[in-house]
Protein backbone atom coordinates (compact mmCIF):
# COMPACT_ATOMS: atom_id res chain seq x y z
CA UNK A 1 0.00 0.00 0.00
CA UNK A 2 1.15 3.21 -0.54
CA UNK A 3 2.16 5.21 2.25
CA UNK A 4 0.03 8.11 3.52
CA UNK A 5 1.36 11.57 2.51
CA UNK A 6 -1.55 13.92 4.99
CA UNK A 7 0.62 16.72 5.98
CA UNK A 8 -1.79 17.54 8.95
CA UNK A 9 -0.20 20.75 10.25
CA UNK A 10 -0.59 22.83 7.36
CA UNK A 11 -4.36 21.44 6.96
CA UNK A 12 -5.05 22.62 10.71
CA UNK A 13 -3.53 26.09 9.94
CA UNK A 14 -5.70 26.50 7.13
CA UNK A 15 -8.75 24.78 9.00
CA UNK A 16 -7.63 27.41 11.65
CA UNK A 17 -7.44 30.57 9.74
CA UNK A 18 -10.27 29.61 7.23
CA UNK A 19 -12.72 29.83 9.92
CA UNK A 20 -12.49 33.02 10.57
CA UNK A 21 -12.24 34.24 6.50
CA UNK A 22 -14.82 36.11 5.64
CA UNK A 23 -13.98 35.75 2.05
CA UNK A 24 -16.74 34.32 -0.13
CA UNK A 25 -16.90 33.65 -4.00
CA UNK A 26 -19.83 33.02 -5.66
CA UNK A 27 -20.66 29.82 -7.88
CA UNK A 28 -23.55 28.33 -9.98
CA UNK A 29 -24.68 25.32 -8.58
CA UNK A 30 -27.39 23.57 -10.03
CA UNK A 31 -28.40 25.28 -12.90
CA UNK A 32 -28.78 29.23 -11.89
CA UNK A 33 -28.92 29.13 -8.15
CA UNK A 34 -26.17 30.65 -6.36
CA UNK A 35 -24.61 29.92 -3.04
CA UNK A 36 -21.70 31.05 -1.29
CA UNK A 37 -18.85 29.68 -0.67
CA UNK A 38 -15.11 30.35 1.15
CA UNK A 39 -12.20 31.39 -1.49
CA UNK A 40 -8.98 29.23 -0.50
CA UNK A 41 -5.84 31.45 -0.38
CA UNK A 42 -2.95 29.56 0.17
CA UNK A 43 -2.40 29.30 3.91
CA UNK A 44 0.27 31.86 4.56
CA UNK A 45 -1.91 34.88 2.92
CA UNK A 46 -4.21 33.90 4.92
CA UNK A 47 -1.79 34.25 8.11
CA UNK A 48 -1.05 37.69 6.89
CA UNK A 49 -4.87 38.54 6.41
CA UNK A 50 -5.23 37.49 10.00
CA UNK A 51 -2.35 38.80 11.70
CA UNK A 52 -3.23 42.64 9.71
CA UNK A 53 -7.08 42.11 11.00
CA UNK A 54 -7.13 41.14 14.47
CA UNK A 55 -3.36 41.32 15.68
CA UNK A 56 -2.34 45.08 15.90
CA UNK A 57 0.57 44.79 17.46
CA UNK A 58 2.14 41.91 15.62
CA UNK A 59 1.38 44.04 12.26
CA UNK A 60 3.58 47.12 13.79
CA UNK A 61 6.31 44.27 14.73
CA UNK A 62 6.18 42.69 10.91
CA UNK A 63 6.64 46.78 9.69
CA UNK A 64 9.40 46.83 11.77
CA UNK A 65 10.95 43.75 11.13
CA UNK A 66 10.28 44.71 7.04
CA UNK A 67 11.61 47.98 7.54
CA UNK A 68 15.07 47.07 8.80
CA UNK A 69 15.42 44.28 6.91
CA UNK A 70 15.10 46.84 3.67
CA UNK A 71 17.31 49.07 5.76
CA UNK A 72 20.26 46.55 6.33
CA UNK A 73 20.21 45.36 2.74
CA UNK A 74 19.91 48.57 1.14
CA UNK A 75 22.27 50.28 3.66
CA UNK A 76 24.61 51.28 0.93
CA UNK A 77 21.46 52.94 -0.90
CA UNK A 78 19.94 54.73 2.28
CA UNK A 79 23.12 55.40 4.62
CA UNK A 80 24.89 59.13 3.13
CA UNK A 81 28.35 58.00 4.12
CA UNK A 82 30.90 55.02 4.74
CA UNK A 83 29.99 53.41 8.35
CA UNK A 84 33.75 54.24 9.34
CA UNK A 85 34.38 57.30 7.14
CA UNK A 86 36.04 60.42 9.46
CA UNK A 87 34.33 63.62 7.80
CA UNK A 88 36.87 66.24 8.69
CA UNK A 89 36.72 67.61 12.51
CA UNK A 90 33.18 66.86 12.79
CA UNK A 91 33.53 65.43 16.57
CA UNK A 92 30.29 64.67 18.61
CA UNK A 93 28.23 67.28 16.20
CA UNK A 94 24.73 67.04 17.81
CA UNK A 95 22.06 65.56 15.23
CA UNK A 96 20.66 67.47 12.72
CA UNK A 97 21.49 69.57 9.37
CA UNK A 98 24.42 67.46 7.33
CA UNK A 99 24.13 64.48 10.21
CA UNK A 100 20.87 63.30 10.87
CA UNK A 101 22.13 61.58 13.90
CA UNK A 102 25.20 63.42 14.68
CA UNK A 103 28.37 62.31 14.73
CA UNK A 104 30.52 59.94 17.00
CA UNK A 105 34.20 61.13 18.59
CA UNK A 106 35.93 59.58 15.76
CA UNK A 107 34.04 62.09 13.37
CA UNK A 108 31.96 59.29 11.94
CA UNK A 109 28.02 60.02 10.72
CA UNK A 110 26.03 58.04 13.32
CA UNK A 111 23.08 57.44 10.81
CA UNK A 112 25.30 55.70 8.74
CA UNK A 113 26.64 53.36 11.54
CA UNK A 114 22.99 52.91 13.12
CA UNK A 115 21.74 51.88 9.47
CA UNK A 116 25.17 49.34 8.79
CA UNK A 117 24.36 47.75 12.21
CA UNK A 118 21.36 46.76 11.62
CA UNK A 119 22.66 44.70 8.61
CA UNK A 120 25.25 43.10 10.95
CA UNK A 121 22.54 42.26 13.70
CA UNK A 122 19.88 41.30 11.38
CA UNK A 123 23.13 38.63 9.96
CA UNK A 124 23.95 37.03 13.15
CA UNK A 125 20.29 36.47 14.05
CA UNK A 126 18.99 35.07 11.17
CA UNK A 127 22.21 32.88 10.95
CA UNK A 128 21.71 31.73 14.34
CA UNK A 129 18.18 30.90 13.87
CA UNK A 130 18.64 29.32 11.11
CA UNK A 131 21.36 27.01 12.49
CA UNK A 132 19.54 26.38 15.55
CA UNK A 133 16.20 25.53 14.15
CA UNK A 134 18.37 22.61 12.45
CA UNK A 135 19.92 21.32 15.71
CA UNK A 136 17.05 21.59 17.57
CA UNK A 137 14.05 19.90 15.60
CA UNK A 138 16.84 17.44 15.02
CA UNK A 139 17.45 16.48 18.67
CA UNK A 140 14.10 16.65 19.83
CA UNK A 141 12.61 15.01 16.74
CA UNK A 142 14.84 11.82 16.79
CA UNK A 143 15.02 12.19 21.00
CA UNK A 144 10.81 11.43 20.78
CA UNK A 145 10.57 9.32 17.71
CA UNK A 146 14.22 6.47 18.81
CA UNK A 147 13.00 6.65 22.37
CA UNK A 148 14.83 4.68 24.35
CA UNK A 149 18.21 4.98 25.91
CA UNK A 150 18.64 6.91 23.26
CA UNK A 151 16.27 9.49 24.01
CA UNK A 152 17.87 9.51 28.02
CA UNK A 153 21.19 10.05 27.16
CA UNK A 154 20.08 13.14 24.60
CA UNK A 155 18.25 14.17 27.02
CA UNK A 156 20.87 14.21 29.97
CA UNK A 157 23.26 16.07 27.96
CA UNK A 158 20.14 18.78 27.15
CA UNK A 159 19.85 19.13 30.91
CA UNK A 160 23.67 19.81 31.40
CA UNK A 161 23.28 22.46 28.53
CA UNK A 162 20.69 24.15 30.02
CA UNK A 163 21.96 23.63 33.85
CA UNK A 164 25.03 26.80 32.55
CA UNK A 165 23.65 29.95 33.03
CA UNK A 166 23.25 30.82 29.34
CA UNK A 167 24.91 34.37 29.72
CA UNK A 168 28.38 32.30 31.47
CA UNK A 169 27.96 29.74 28.95
CA UNK A 170 28.21 32.15 26.23
CA UNK A 171 31.00 34.11 27.83
CA UNK A 172 33.23 30.70 28.50
CA UNK A 173 32.43 29.61 24.24
CA UNK A 174 33.80 33.25 23.79
CA UNK A 175 36.56 33.47 25.97
CA UNK A 176 37.45 29.96 24.15
CA UNK A 177 36.75 30.75 20.44
CA UNK A 178 37.50 34.43 20.56
CA UNK A 179 35.72 37.48 19.39
CA UNK A 180 34.66 38.10 16.10
CA UNK A 181 31.56 37.76 13.92
CA UNK A 182 31.81 33.77 13.38
CA UNK A 183 32.63 32.83 17.05
CA UNK A 184 29.71 34.95 18.10
CA UNK A 185 27.24 32.77 15.61
CA UNK A 186 28.81 29.58 17.29
CA UNK A 187 28.52 30.91 20.76
CA UNK A 188 25.04 31.89 20.13
CA UNK A 189 24.29 28.72 18.26
CA UNK A 190 25.77 26.39 21.19
CA UNK A 191 23.69 28.32 23.79
CA UNK A 192 20.05 28.74 22.61
CA UNK A 193 19.22 24.81 21.20
CA UNK A 194 18.96 22.84 24.55
CA UNK A 195 15.85 24.67 25.74
CA UNK A 196 13.63 24.70 22.35
CA UNK A 197 14.87 20.87 21.87
CA UNK A 198 13.05 19.98 24.83
CA UNK A 199 9.54 21.65 23.53
CA UNK A 200 9.47 19.96 20.13
CA UNK A 201 10.77 16.64 22.34
CA UNK A 202 7.36 17.16 23.87
CA UNK A 203 4.90 17.87 20.91
CA UNK A 204 6.68 15.12 18.78
CA UNK A 205 5.88 12.73 21.60
CA UNK A 206 2.19 13.49 21.41
CA UNK A 207 2.07 13.39 17.35
CA UNK A 208 3.36 10.11 17.48
CA UNK A 209 0.30 8.96 19.34
CA UNK A 210 -1.73 10.29 16.43
CA UNK A 211 -4.46 7.97 14.65
CA UNK A 212 -2.77 8.75 11.14
CA UNK A 213 0.73 8.16 12.22
CA UNK A 214 -0.35 5.14 13.83
CA UNK A 215 -2.26 3.90 10.22
CA UNK A 216 1.31 4.97 8.36
CA UNK A 217 3.31 2.60 10.98
CA UNK A 218 0.13 0.02 10.66
CA UNK A 219 0.50 0.05 6.86
CA UNK A 220 4.21 -0.38 6.57
CA UNK A 221 5.30 3.09 6.15
CA UNK A 222 9.09 3.56 6.55
CA UNK A 223 10.31 5.45 9.95
CA UNK A 224 11.88 8.37 7.77
CA UNK A 225 8.79 8.42 5.91
CA UNK A 226 6.29 8.99 8.94
CA UNK A 227 9.09 11.61 9.98
CA UNK A 228 9.14 13.51 7.14
CA UNK A 229 5.43 13.36 5.89
CA UNK A 230 3.74 13.07 9.18
CA UNK A 231 5.57 14.72 11.97
CA UNK A 232 7.65 17.82 10.90
CA UNK A 233 4.34 19.07 9.18
CA UNK A 234 2.91 18.75 12.75
CA UNK A 235 5.20 20.76 14.20
CA UNK A 236 6.09 23.47 11.44
CA UNK A 237 3.49 26.40 13.43
CA UNK A 238 5.87 26.37 17.00
CA UNK A 239 8.85 25.99 15.07
CA UNK A 240 7.88 29.20 13.73
CA UNK A 241 6.99 30.69 16.50
CA UNK A 242 10.15 29.61 18.48
CA UNK A 243 12.70 30.72 15.46
CA UNK A 244 9.98 34.21 15.39
CA UNK A 245 10.71 34.97 19.28
CA UNK A 246 14.32 33.55 19.54
CA UNK A 247 15.05 36.17 16.99
CA UNK A 248 14.66 38.97 19.42
CA UNK A 249 16.94 37.55 22.10
CA UNK A 250 19.52 36.41 19.83
CA UNK A 251 19.90 40.44 18.70
CA UNK A 252 19.96 40.88 22.40
CA UNK A 253 22.02 38.37 23.32
CA UNK A 254 24.87 39.98 20.18
CA UNK A 255 24.47 43.09 21.42
CA UNK A 256 25.03 42.15 24.94
CA UNK A 257 28.58 40.43 23.45
CA UNK A 258 29.42 43.41 21.53
CA UNK A 259 28.73 45.94 24.93
CA UNK A 260 31.07 43.81 26.62
CA UNK A 261 33.53 43.48 24.24
CA UNK A 262 33.78 40.10 23.31
CA UNK A 263 31.49 40.09 20.08
CA UNK A 264 31.68 42.25 16.59
CA UNK A 265 34.85 43.92 17.06
CA UNK A 266 35.39 47.21 15.57
CA UNK A 267 35.70 49.08 12.14
CA UNK A 268 32.52 46.73 12.03
CA UNK A 269 29.13 48.82 13.56
CA UNK A 270 27.41 47.47 15.91
CA UNK A 271 24.79 48.34 17.85
CA UNK A 272 25.66 47.20 21.20
CA UNK A 273 29.58 47.52 20.71
CA UNK A 274 27.84 51.70 19.45
CA UNK A 275 26.62 51.32 23.75
CA UNK A 276 29.76 50.54 25.23
CA UNK A 277 32.53 52.56 23.50
CA UNK A 278 30.75 55.83 22.13
CA UNK A 279 27.46 55.77 24.04
CA UNK A 280 29.35 55.06 27.97
CA UNK A 281 32.26 57.47 27.35
CA UNK A 282 30.47 60.18 26.19
CA UNK A 283 26.58 60.02 27.78
CA UNK A 284 27.17 63.28 29.08
CA UNK A 285 27.86 65.26 26.41
CA UNK A 286 27.08 63.86 23.30
CA UNK A 287 23.76 61.57 24.91
CA UNK A 288 22.87 60.52 21.11
CA UNK A 289 25.31 58.41 20.99
CA UNK A 290 23.55 56.24 23.19
CA UNK A 291 19.96 57.28 22.41
CA UNK A 292 20.17 55.97 18.97
CA UNK A 293 21.77 52.31 18.79
CA UNK A 294 19.78 51.79 22.12
CA UNK A 295 16.20 52.64 20.44
CA UNK A 296 17.62 50.35 17.36
CA UNK A 297 18.15 47.44 19.98
CA UNK A 298 14.71 48.30 21.44
CA UNK A 299 12.58 48.14 17.78
CA UNK A 300 14.19 45.16 16.88
CA UNK A 301 13.66 43.22 19.64
CA UNK A 302 9.99 44.84 20.17
CA UNK A 303 9.43 43.64 16.66
CA UNK A 304 10.21 40.06 16.73
CA UNK A 305 8.65 39.05 20.29
CA UNK A 306 5.14 41.55 19.01
CA UNK A 307 5.01 39.32 15.85
CA UNK A 308 6.05 36.19 17.40
CA UNK A 309 3.24 36.76 19.90
CA UNK A 310 0.71 36.98 17.20
CA UNK A 311 2.07 33.98 15.34
CA UNK A 312 1.14 32.16 18.25
CA UNK A 313 -1.88 33.02 18.71
CA UNK A 314 -3.14 32.22 15.59
CA UNK A 315 -1.27 29.20 15.01
CA UNK A 316 -2.68 27.33 17.82
CA UNK A 317 -6.22 26.30 17.44
CA UNK A 318 -6.75 27.17 21.45
CA UNK A 319 -5.56 30.69 21.94
CA UNK A 320 -7.74 31.93 18.79
CA UNK A 321 -10.88 29.72 19.93
CA UNK A 322 -10.98 27.74 17.65
CA UNK A 323 -10.11 23.43 17.21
Amino acid sequence: MQCLTRKSSTLNMQRTIMTQSKFAKTVAVQGNSDIDLPRRHHWIIDLIIQLFKTKPLGAVGVVIILGMTFMSVFAPFIAPYDPNEIIGMNINKPPGGQFLFGTDALARDYFSRVVYGARVSLQVGFLVVFFQVLIYTTVGTLSAYIGGIFDTLMQRVVDAVMCIPWMVFMLMVMAVLGSGKQNVIIALVLVGWAGPSRIIRGTVLAVKKSEYVLAARAVGCPKWSIVMHHILPNITAPIIVMATLGLGNIILAEAALSFLGMGIQPPDPSWGRMLSKEGMYYMTEAPWLAIFPGIAISLAVFGFNMTGDALRDLLDPKLNGTK
